[in-house]
Parts: C-alpha cells; sequence; structure tokens
C-alpha cells in the first residue's frame, strides 16, 4: 500500500500508520478491536485487503433498504449500522430504489462477499405481492437475516416490529375521545403486510368507506386524504409521518384548519414533525430498542444460535401534539 493510502486509513481510524502497517503485515502488538477498525476502514474507502486477510470480509454485514427518504428507515439505518460496528463487523448499505439496483441484486453482490449477515428494512419483505424466492434462497444457504418491519408469514426469518395493530387502536381511541366520529384511515399498497395489519383491526372500528391505499409520499398522503375529506372524514390514521404530512396538506387545500375542522395523527414520530405546520399528533415507534433488540437477534445467529420466524411485537407510544384536537363546529 503507498504512504498516502496508509496515512488516509490511519487518519480514518484515527491511529497511527505505523499500527495500519502492523495490522497489514500481520504483525503482533495490535489488539482485536483496532485490527477489526482497520480492516473496515479499507473497505469503507474502498481499498483491497492482502490477500491473506480477505477471508475477513467475512466480518461485513448487509443493511438492504428500499430507500433512505423515509426518516424512520433513516433513523433505523443509523441505529443498525453504528450497532454493527460495535459488534466488531463492517455494515455495507444497500439501497434498491425504483430504476435503481433491486434487493435481488444487491443480495447476490453480498452474497459473493460471504456477508456474516444481513439486515432487511422494509422494502420485499414487508410486500405480500412480490416474489421472495431470493429471500428463501437466502434461508436455505443459513445466512443469519433479521428483518425490520412487518413481513410475509412465510419467510424464515426472525424479525422486530411495531404492533400496528395497537398503533391503530391508540390512535383511533385518542381521536374518538377528542368526539371524532367520522374517523378515516390510510394505509400502504394493497400488499404492504403492516397496512394490512391497520386495515384488518379497522374493519371493526369505523367504515370500509373511510379506508384508502396510497404509496407511502406527501402526494400519496395528500390525494387519499382530499377523498377522505370529500367523505367527511374529519380526523384521519395515517400509516406514517410522510403520509400525515400530505394529509396536512389536502386540510389546507380544502381550505380546513387543524384541528378545529380535521384531525390528523401520523406513524412512527419521524424526525422533525415536531417542527410540522401545525406539529404532528403520531404514534412512535421505539427505534432505538427496536434496533438494540435486532441486532441481539443477529449476533445470536452469526455466533451460531438457531434461526427460526418468530416476530418481535414492541408497543407504540401516542404522542399527543397540536394536529389532533375537538372540532371547533
Amino acid at each position: 500500500m503507498t504512504r498516502r493510502r496508509l496515512a488516509e486509513v490511519a487518519r480514518k481510524v484515527g491511529v497511527s500508520e505505523a499500527t495500519v502497517s502492523r495490522v497489514l503485515n500481520g504483525r503482533p502488538g495490535v489488539s482485536d478491536a483496532t485490527r477489526n477498525s482497520v480492516l473496515a476502514a479499507l473497505d469503507v474507502l474502498g481499498y483491497e485487503r492482502p490477500t491473506r486477510l480477505r477471508g475477513d470480509r467475512t466480518r461485513l454485514v448487509g443493511l438492504v433498504l428500499p430507500e433512505l427518504q423515509t426518516p424512520v428507515h433513516a433513523a433505523f439505518t443509523e441505529v443498525l449500522a453504528a450497532g454493527v460496528a460495535r459488534l466488531g463487523h463492517t455494515p455495507v448499505l444497500c439501497i434498491s430504489s425504483l430504476g435503481g439496483v433491486s434487493e435481488a441484486a444487491h443480495v447476490q453482490t453480498l452474497l459473493e462477499q460471504e456477508v456474516s449477515g444481513i439486515f432487511f428494512v422494509g422494502g420485499a419483505s414487508g410486500d405480500a405481492h412480490v416474489p421472495h424466492d431470493f429471500l428463501v434462497q437466502l434461508g436455505n444457504r443459513g445466512i443469519p437475516v433479521v428483518l425490520v418491519g412487518a413481513a410475509a408469514q412465510e419467510l424464515p426469518f426472525e424479525r422486530v416490529s411495531i404492533d400496528d395493530e395497537a398503533a391503530t387502536r391508540a390512535a383511533h381511541a385518542h381521536l374518538r375521545s377528542l368526539g371524532h366520529e367520522r374517523i378515516g384511515l390510510v394505509v400502504g399498497p394493497p400488499g404492504h403486510v403492516a397496512s394490512r395489519r391497520r386495515k384488518r383491526v379497522f374493519a371493526d372500528l369505523g367504515p370500509a368507506e373511510l379506508v384508502e391505499h396510497a404509496m407511502f409520499t406527501i402526494e400519496g398522503g395528500q390525494l387519499a386524504a382530499s377523498l377522505l375529506i370529500e367523505r367527511k372524514a374529519t380526523a384521519v390514521i395515517f400509516a406514517s409521518d410522510t403520509l400525515a404530512l400530505g394529509g396536512l396538506r389536502a386540510a389546507r387545500r380544502a381550505g380546513l384548519d387543524v384541528p378545529g375542522d380535521f384531525s390528523v395523527v401520523g406513524s412512527d414520530d419521524s424526525f422533525l414533525m415536531t417542527c410540522a405546520d401545525p406539529p404532528l399528533s403520531t404514534v412512535r415507534q421505539p427505534v432505538e430498542a427496536m434496533g438494540a433488540a435486532a441486532l441481539t437477534l443477529m449476533a445470536g445467529q452469526i455466533e451460531g444460535g438457531p434461526a427460526s420466524n418468530r416476530e418481535l411485537l414492541f408497543e407504540p407510544e401516542l404522542v399527543i401534539r397540536a394536529s389532533s384536537g375537538r372540532l371547533s363546529r
């Protein structure tokens, strides 16, 4: 390795160039933690490891997500990446967006790198309408996998999820306590597993005519909310904060005051929701606790523990802010 690259790795890790040299040449006098940090820095910076160290690439752990525009996905990524590093592994972030690299292609690349395990946050695992062949392949090969978010039941992996049914009940009870009777629900696409759970419990709480499916975008939430406003809904529960922001926009476009004429409750308690206008009432996902649980499940599998398709459900927390209130009329 050139002197310039040696110095770059040393700066990345915060050690001396001599320490980096000792790691690369297999010399003693370096702790395991420092050695792992140097090797991880090589991967992050895109430098080839010495041939005799390439087997250590099995300390890579993949983080596969559909996108990072959804705030809660970014939050989970931060928690999981930091936790993977603490476990002595290197996180490899793989984003699969429409028109970009598919999840299946990312998985193939990760398998070629002989990763120690893979986290999936949302994406194909949470959609009952898409093929899961590439995911089943991971199970057949015994690759440690943990799914974050509600997932298709047939997938043979451990999973960590928010209790979507409890979240819907809590939001509905809150709005009912404020006197709302025409309460709507906006969920994701029909195949979205978490949305199916929300819709299932809502069937006992409100009329089917006040349920709308939408893509998880502000525009999707705005369109769905506009339709529910036309059907005389006075309050709407949204399956994500992003959708709920669209609901706030729809209310403004309709000339409605929030919450005097129309109340909005989101889900996730994402970054900056206190800065919405008005601040958003929402049902909080305990991202830190869920991330810690997912990391524990992954560490157990990597260390040789048995895997299963058990699901750890976490209780949501209703956070009441100014976007929900009693009707002024």
